[in-house]
């Protein structure tokens, strides 16, 4: 199996440039956050520092409320929780998180990564 990269365009050497300037990086950094849209100091720093404000409504993921109320119920219940992840960094650091919350609630059964 072969696979190929496939680079972002630079971003515009201006924008690039005045952003490197305003927030004192050096270029190739300034050109990824041009490459990912953040092209002003105070797009910048909502990047760096986000705030909870920023974050979006969880509850626009398809699912969510089917998945709480049947979390709400196996808490209820006192059934088993099998906390399931994939075996990437954010993978398992959603693994993590996710069976450091429930032991207030519940005793998660276990962890398991594909």
């Amino acid at each position: 199996m072969t696979k190929r990269w496939v680079l972002k365009e630079q971003g515009n050497a201006q924008l690039v440039q005045k952003l490197a300037q305003e927030l004192s990086i050096n270029f190739y950094l300034a050109n990824l956050l041009v490459q990912r849209g953040i092209t002003s100091f105070t797009e910048a720093r909502t990047f760096f520092r986000p705030s909870l404000d920023n974050l979006f409504d969880p509850f626009l993921m398809k699912d969510m409320t089917e998945a709480i109320t049947r979390i709400d119920q196996a808490i209820t219940n006192n059934e088993k929780i099998l906390v399931y992840g994939d075996y990437d960094v954010d993978g398992t650091t959603a693994v993590a998180l996710v069976y450091t919350f429930f032991p207030p609630y519940v005793r998660p059964d276990g962890l398991l990564y594909p």
